[in-house]
């Protein structure tokens, strides 16, 4: 921790966070990023000279009762708040209940502000501010086609765990705000402080921002008719075996073309796009679950080989197998693999 701190003392600039409150918000949203910057002074800064100081405003200064009723008193009215250095805007159950004046604080105040960060739904209040015109943003997958169809102008990423576009940064659902904190933290002092960030939250360490929102069995249906459901049964626990078209098909009792038909009409997607997300979510279990070897859990994954695993972790979530395993995962209880 020492070698962390000093190597991130030199040039310590504190750095203002405002966070936007409002009823009905979802107190997770405020929570997990607003740790994060506080706890950042623990591996860098200098006596006197925190990272960030955080405070919280809303329309008037009022309190507000958040999403389960906890009572939230601001430090100031939003009236009165400067221009911070990060403009981070909560989501909630509230925030269709919003009215005009902080949508127009957000269409004032917005573009002036160095990093716009949104956390959930609160992606909804900068698009109707007219902030993500023209930008990629993502939020909570539930929202995403909602969001999607009211904001046209917006390129919306049902996809990953958060986006960022120049100075505006959106990310999905409650806890991934604490991933796109992480990321600004290690933007601003490095890796290393990042790490350490991560490691005393007990949250992957640097989870990838393209990491997708949910896993394969939530975003693939189960099939309505049993054959083709008993086909995705088998081929999640019989992961090295022959799972192309043609043996599920076998398996199914159709035709490879009446299969892949039927599978992607039922399922939402491909027979093979089914198949690589389970193998990898299987993949990501097994390195964080046991201490096997990279190796083995590519062949029980039916990968293959260890580098078919590389490939298919880099292209998914843009980290090796090894890299995954050290974010949050047990250490191997054999040699490291060079991967």
């Amino acid at each position: 921790m020492d070698e962390v701190r000093a190597a991130s003392m030199a040039g310590v600039r504190t750095q203002s966070v405002l966070v936007v409150l409002f009823d009905g918000v979802q107190p997770l949203d405020i929570a997990g990023p607003v740790d994060v910057f506080s706890v950042a002074a623990r591996y860098t800064g200098s006596e006197g000279t925190p990272p960030y100081v955080v405070r919280t405003a809303s329309l008037g200064g009022a309190t507000v009762r958040s999403a389960g009723g906890l009572r939230l008193v601001p430090d100031l009215d939003l009236a009165d708040a400067e221009n911070p250095d990060i403009l981070l805007v909560p989501g909630g159950p509230g925030m269709g209940d919003v009215g005009s004046g902080l949508v127009t604080w957000l269409r004032q105040r917005g573009p002036d502000v160095r990093r716009v960060v949104s956390v959930c739904t609160g992606a909804h209040l900068l698009a109707q501010a007219g902030l993500l015109d023209g930008r990629r943003a993502t939020t909570h997958w539930e929202a995403c086609d909602y969001f999607a169809g009211r904001f046209p102008q917006v390129m919306v990423d049902p996809n990953p765990i958060f986006v960022r576009d120049g100075t505006i940064s959106t990310s999905a659902g409650v806890t991934t705000g604490i991933d796109l904190a992480i990321a600004l933290v290690e933007e601003d002092y490095g890796r290393a402080v990042a790490d350490e960030i991560a490691r005393l939250l007990v949250v992957f360490v640097r989870r990838p921002g393209n990491q997708a929102q949910f896993s394969a069995q939530l975003s693939a249906q189960t099939a309505r008719s049993d054959p083709l459901r008993e086909v995705q049964y088998w081929a999640a626990a019989n992961l090295a075996s022959d799972l192309s078209v043609p043996a599920l098909a076998q398996r199914a009792g159709l035709s490879p073309r009446q299969f892949a038909r039927a599978f992607v009409e039922e399922v939402g997607v491909t027979p093979g796009r089914f198949v690589d997300l389970v193998r990898l979510e299987a993949a990501q279990r097994a390195l964080t679950d046991t201490r096997d070897g990279v190796t083995g859990i590519a062949r029980r994954c039916g990968y293959g080989s260890p580098e078919a695993m590389r490939r298919a972790f880099m292209r998914e979530l843009d980290v090796s197998p090894t890299e995954y395993r050290r974010g949050f995962g047990k250490p191997s209880t054999l040699s490291p693999d060079p991967r």
